[in-house]
C-alpha cells in the first residue's frame, strides 16, 4: 500500500540507494520511478526547463522494460548533460510478446554552479527488482548502483 499522497519512497539499503514508486496506471508509475532517481541525483525542486527528449525503448517484460527506462533516462542525463525534473510517459504497450514505452523527459542544460549533483547514480540494477500490480494501482522497486 502507497504511502498516502506519495509518488515515491525510499528505503534502506547497505551500499546502494533502494526506492518503491507507486501509481494509479503502469505509466504513473514509471515516471515515479524516474522523479525518485532523479531525486538521488538532484533536488529536482530546483530544476524548471523546458528541453524536451523522445524516449522510446522496448523489452521482452514490464520488469525489464522499467530498467530500460531508467537506464535510458539516466544514459541522456549524462551524454547531453541534461537534468531531469519531469517526466511523462505516453504509452506502454504489448505486441507479440514484446513490451514497449514512448515517453518524454522534460530538464534544463546540466549548470554544476546552479544545479550541484548530491549522488552519483553509475547504473540501475536488477537486484531486488519488482514491479506488482496491486487494488490500488502499480509498485515498483528498484535499487540503483551509486
Amino acid at each position: 500500500m502507497p504511502p498516502q499522497n506519495e509518488k515515491y519512497e525510499y528505503l534502506e539499503h547497505i551500499a546502494d540507494a533502494k526506492f518503491r514508486a507507486f501509481g494509479k496506471s503502469l505509466e504513473e508509475t514509471f515516471e515515479n520511478a524516474a522523479l525518485a532517481m532523479f531525486n538521488i541525483i538532484i533536488d529536482t525542486g530546483k530544476v524548471s526547463g523546458e528541453i524536451a527528449k523522445e524516449v522510446h525503448v522496448s523489452s521482452q517484460d514490464p520488469e525489464n522494460l522499467l530498467v530500460d527506462w531508467l537506464s535510458e533516462l539516466l544514459f541522456l542525463f549524462e551524454v547531453d548533460e541534461i537534468i531531469f525534473w519531469k517526466f511523462r510517459v505516453l504509452e506502454i504497450k504489448e505486441e507479440n510478446g514484446e513490451y514497449s514505452l514512448s515517453g518524454l523527459a522534460f530538464g534544463e542544460n546540466s549548470n554544476p554552479e546552479v544545479h550541484p549533483f548530491e549522488t552519483e547514480i553509475k547504473a540501475v540494477t536488477y537486484n531486488q527488482l519488482m514491479l506488482e500490480k496491486t487494488d490500488d494501482g502499480w509498485i515498483a522497486q528498484v535499487v540503483v548502483d551509486l
